[in-house]
Order: structure tokens, then sequence, then C-alpha cells
């Protein structure tokens, strides 16, 4: 534990790619595998559900401090991060442990859940007075659902091959689904992860020979934004263009007679569509499709908005009712596997005419309604092209894929192999106000960076500012600084961590998608909202409507 702690400080610490490597390949290099499987899940993504809550971990802390309940509030506002402000206040710690992080793990954190109130009492105030201030902040985040580090999943990846003296794109492979919550993290699975190279053969179907891995997808292979003129890449002929769709990206895996669904986020997402895993049921073995789940009823020319798929992942249980609200296909752009073969070396076009042959194969039935494969758009130059991609919003997509016919199949957002271009339309941007700040996380945890954007409703002849999205990214630091001092002097009242500000700013904030929602007071929602810029050159009233947003949802339903 202590070991991980310091780890942690480490990469908390640095924004030093080569400092936070050599951290990384340090650790790894003498841990115990026990503790480098949890270490490495931790650090690559994965999340212990929150054990204790979060009102409850307040007031233990509170009273072991001997703090008044608004001197524990002060101080979490000063600080901004709860489990930072916790460790702050303890008294130093009396007694010590060796306990590795597995045993903390197993044994002290995942024994949490549940336990009464009284009996979590006594065994927090023991864990922290067996840590310093480092063990006390990481335990914190574990136990609170609330840890997140500042280091890329690749650098991990890196210092992990660089450990076990194996090609980093073979590590990445290995490492789908190592967060997967279904697979606790073990000493066998890490051996397995950093084990030597078999033979040198690339197929997952041929080295893997541990159950639990025959079902892994392969590292998805990203795309890079398209900035620059079309143009500068040469004849579209030699580009495979197709749409770019708005669902869950996945892979469809056949092996060993059994199927899996993988999202990017390498959730284990089979049971959440049923027709898809059908689908796979029904693929010859040894096959690893992947495409877009979307929602798409039987028969429509262009798939339904993305908030339709929500549903299937959000609720616990599929009702008849969800099913039939929420139809699901997969929408196939490539295929990465056949007859057991690791397909990603081939040239993308020839990949797609495999593809194209394995849709005409299966059921005519399972085939028109779940197996959808990606049309590819044929144009004779940039120009036409620029004119369909205006067209996206109306198809329901999000612009272009423009995809090198030689491409291979890389490893994540890489041109190693060829490049593949997403070439996006423009997003809804609206003039809005910001009218609530709550402090950020992590280095940004001393400034409030996290704000919400209202814009005027004039219905009923009362103009009022209602809101309708939160955004945190899209200034500069400098920026950041300069909103923080302005949120701080405008401040109006205090809800918790949220300050209400006289509004007085203005932000120009842009989306990638809106739908009705009742849920929300604005009675919109919006799709991945992010500040474009500060609009210091327009008042507040200068700022949009409710009803310009609403017109949105019409225009594209038009």
């Amino acid at each position: 534990m202590k070991r991980f702690a310091a780890l942690y400080t480490a990469l908390d610490a640095t924004t030093s790619t080569h400092d936070k490597l050599e951290a990384l390949t340090s650790y790894f290099a003498a841990a115990a595998p026990e503790d480098a499987a949890w270490a490495s899940y931790f650090l690559a993504g994965g999340k212990p559900r929150q054990s204790v809550p979060t009102r409850l971990l307040s007031e233990i802390a509170r009273e072991r401090a001997g703090l008044p309940e608004w001197l524990f509030e002060e101080s979490y506002h000063a600080v901004g991060d709860l489990a930072e402000t916790i460790a702050h206040i303890l008294p130093p710690a009396q007694r010590s442990t060796e306990l590795g992080l597995t045993q903390w793990i197993e044994q002290r954190v995942l024994t949490l859940r549940g336990v009464a109130p009284e009996e979590l009492r006594v065994r927090l105030l023991s864990y922290w007075d067996e840590l310093d201030w480092g063990g006390r902040f990481l335990l914190t985040k574990l136990i609170g659902g609330g840890f997140r580090v500042g280091v890329a999943r690749q650098l991990v990846v890196r210092a992990l091959a660089s450990v076990a003296g194996v090609d980093h794109k073979r590590i990445a492979q290995r490492m789908v689904g190592w967060t997967d919550s279904q697979q606790k993290p073990d000493a066998a699975r890490y051996l397995r992860l950093i084990a030597p190279e078999p033979n040198g053969d690339d197929a997952p179907s041929a080295q893997q020979t541990h159950d639990s891995d025959l079902g892994l997808p392969y590292p998805f292979f990203l795309a890079h934004p398209l900035q620059a003129d079309p143009a500068t890449l040469g004849e579209p002929s030699n580009w495979q263009i197709e749409w770019k769709w708005d669902g869950i990206r996945a892979q469809l895996v056949k092996r060993g007679g059994r199927v899996w669904l993988w999202s990017r986020g390498e959730d284990l997402i089979t049971e959440r569509f049923p027709e898809v895993a059908a689908l796979g049921e029904a693929l010859p073995d040894g096959f690893v499709i992947d495409g877009e789940i979307l929602a798409w009823e039987p028969g429509a020319p262009a798939p339904l908005p993305f908030a339709r798929l929500q549903p299937r992942i959000a609720r616990k249980t599929l009702t008849k009712k969800i099913l039939a609200d929420s139809p699901a296909t997969l929408l196939a752009y490539d295929l990465l596997e056949a007859h057991g073969k690791d397909l990603r070396m081939t040239p993308l076009a020839e990949r797609r005419a495999q593809l194209d042959a394995l849709a005409e194969s299966v059921d005519g039935t399972l085939a028109r309604d779940l197996l959808r494969v990606s049309p590819v758009i044929s144009a004779p130059d940039w120009e036409t092209l620029a004119r369909l991609r205006e067209e996206s919003r109306a198809r329901g997509v999000e612009g272009l894929m423009v995809k090198e016919r030689e491409s291979m199949y890389g490893v994540g957002r890489t041109k190693a192999a060829g490049t593949w271009w997403k070439w996006k339309i423009d997003p809804y941007a609206v003039d809005a106000v910001l009218v609530y700040a709550q402090r950020g996380h992590g280095r940004r945890a001393s400034l409030y960076t996290d704000f919400t954007f209202a814009v005027w409703d004039e219905a009923n002849g009362v103009r009022t500012l209602v809101p309708f999205a939160k955004a945190y990214s899209g200034l500069t630091d400098e920026e950041m600084r300069q909103v923080d001092a302005i949120v701080r002097k405008t401040t109006i009242e205090k809800f918790g961590p949220v300050r209400s500000v006289t509004p007085t700013l203005v932000f120009e904030i842009g989306f990638e998608g809106i739908q009705a929602s009742p849920r929300h007071k604005s009675g919109v929602a919006v799709r991945f909202p992010r500040m474009l810029r500060w609009r210091t050159d327009k008042h507040i009233d200068d700022a949009d409507t409710l009803a310009m947003l609403k017109g949105f949802i019409d225009d594209r339903a038009g």
C-alpha cells in the first residue's frame, strides 16, 4: 500500500511524461504480481464502487479531528477535494502497517460495503491511524469511489511492456477488458498479461489459453480529427469514405462457440444487447466484427437519436418495453478476425471485401435488421463529399469517416498502420450565461472550473435564465484563473461545493447533439457540451434563447 500510495503521489506531482513513465516502470519492476495486478487495474481506469457514503466519511473524519461542522465545511471548500481535506485534518498516525495493496483492497476496502455505521467508524479510524498523509489520501479516494489518476492508459501499457520485454501493441491487446468488473485482478492474470510472446503468433485465438481470455476483443483503432483541407489527402479514390455514425463503438466476438460484445470503453455489454448477441450466435466461429451499435427501427431509413440507446445502458433490467422502444442493430464497418485468423495487418479494402461476403452469408432477417454494413460513399471529388457532409444532421450522423484503403488496423490513435480521419460537421453552438460554478478535481481542486450555463426563456413575456448544460473544458489555464477570480467576487449563495453567481459572463457553448428531455427544467438535453470561447464582447442580454435551442431539435426533425 505504501509503494502504491507513493506512486500515486508521484504521478500526481508531475506533468512530465518521461517522469511518469519512469515512476510506473520502477513500480511494476519491483511490485509483487498480486499488487501489480490491482495497481494496473486502477491505473488503467478501473474503479472500486463507493463503499462508504460521503456524508459518513466526512462525519467520522470531522469527529476524529475534533472540528466543528462549519470549520470542516470551510476547509473542504478551501481545498476542493474531500479525500485531500480528510488527509489534512486527521491527527498524525500512531501506528504503521506493512500490508500490501492486495491485502488492503481485498481484506479491507472491498469488505466495507453494507457494514453498519458504528462498525465502519471503528474500522476507518483504525485504518487511517496506520497510514501517512499519502496513504490516507489514497485510501479515502478508493473507499469514496473518487479514485482517478492523471496518467494515460497508453503510458501504463508502455511501462508494462518495458518491464515484460514485450511489444507494447501486444500488451495493449492483452489489456483490453482488463478493467472488466466481472474479473478480479489477481497474480495469475497479471502474469499472463506480461508473459513472453508465444511463438510470435498475433492471433488472440491462438495465444490465449485461459478461458477468461478467450472472448477478449482487439484494441480499438481510433481516428484523428480532420482539420486540414481534405484536398491535401489526394484523390478520394484512395480513401474509403463512410458516414460517421453516432452510437456505441463495439466489437462482436465469436470464439469457441460463445459470443461476447465489448464496448470501446472495455465494458462487456453482451447482456445489454441480446439481439446483437443473437446475431453473434448466427455467425461462424472465429470471427470478430468492429462496428457501431445504433438504435434503429426495422425498415427505417435512418437511425434513431443516440438517446434511444441510453435506457439499454442505464437500466439493470431490460423490460419488453425498453427492448421495443430502443431497438438495437450492429452497423459493421470492419472485420478483424475470420475463421480464427487475425486480419488486422490485411489492407482495409481486403477486410471490407470479406466483411461484405460475411454479411451476405448471414440469414436474411438477421442481416437486414441486426447486421447492417456501413455503406461506402462514392464521389468524384472532395467538393461533392463536402456537400454530402452538410446533410449529416438530417441523416442522423456526425459527418464522414475517411479511411485509407491500404490501412492496417492499428492500436489506438496512431498513424503507423495507415490513417483514419473523422471529418465531423461543426458542433451546434449557442451563447450562454454562466450561472453556477463548482471547484474542479485534482490539479483544479483550488479553482472554480466546472460551470453551469443558462439561456434566456422568454415564455409568457417574462425573461428568465434557465440552466441547460454543464461544461468544464475549452478554456486556457489563464482564462480559467480569470474566471475563477470573477466567480469568487460575484458569488451570491453557496450550496455545498456549488456557488451561484451574479450573471455577468457569456460563453459560446458547443455540443454534438440535442434532444427533448422532460427530466430537465429547460426541456432539452445536449451531448458533449464544452466551452468554445469566452465571449468578452457580449453582454448577458445578448445571450441566446431557449427557443433557439429547441429550434435545433425542430431543424433536425425536418
